[in-house]
């Protein structure tokens, strides 16, 4: 699926990608409005629903992914509730031996990601991602959302590399689009990024259900 050896750099998403979706879907979709209901005196149903506007709004932008943001227009310490839940976090399948292929292919390897630097944090905490990567960038280091050029520019210019010897897999098909227009060559999106939902039959760029796909 993949020439290995017209590749030099892996550009990696976590969320989704490297990481079960599940978590985080329970985390923004359950457990905060079940915290907001409760500050708020609202029924359940109610306080999923201004969520969901609230949250609709930003989609695509840094506030979107803001723990700073959610913080403050919720009244709640978001910051504080990730890092007791992020031990819930989970690798998906294969990752380890796919991060192992990498480095014996001696690859350069970036985790490229829109999480805010406490959700970063608070996972590799739990599921030691670090000794495989070169860089651990999150989008909040560039004040640009990896859906737009802006990231890609500010990102290129911060460590130099070669788009068309670039992969880029990402769960986010939006960033992979994005990606492409920036000149990214090779694009690899999940099919099951949340291990609770149905697997993916259409996408936009080509997708893999688990990464024994790219390296077996």
């Amino acid at each position: 699926m993949l020439d290995w050896t017209a590749v030099d750099t892996v550009l990696l998403d976590m969320d989704g990608t490297l990481l079960d979706l599940a978590y985080d879907n329970h985390f923004w979709l359950e457990h905060i409005p079940k915290v907001f209901a409760e500050i708020q005196g609202l029924e359940l149903d109610e306080a999923k629903g201004q969520l969901h506007a609230r949250m609709s709004a930003t989609q695509g932008t840094l506030e979107w992914y803001c723990l700073d943001h959610w913080s403050t227009t919720l009244g709640i310490d978001v910051h504080e509730h990730v890092r007791k839940t992020a031990h819930q976090s989970s690798a998906r399948p294969q990752v380890f031996e796919f991060l192992d292929f990498l480095k014996a292919q001696d690859k350069r390897v970036f985790l490229v990601t829109n999480a805010h630097q406490v959700v970063l944090d608070s996972k590799l905490a739990n599921i030691d991602l670090r000794p495989y990567f070169d860089h651990l960038v999150t989008s909040h280091q560039f004040q640009a959302p990896k859906e737009s050029q802006a990231f890609w520019y500010r990102f290129a210019n911060a460590y130099p590399f070669d788009p068309e010897r670039t992969v880029l897999i990402d769960d986010n098909e939006t960033v992979l689009s994005a990606a492409k227009q920036f000149g990214i060559q090779y694009l690899i999106t999940l099919k099951q990024p949340d291990s609770r939902h149905a697997i993916k039959t259409d996408t936009l760029h080509r997708a893999i259900h688990h990464f024994n796909e790219l390296f077996a």
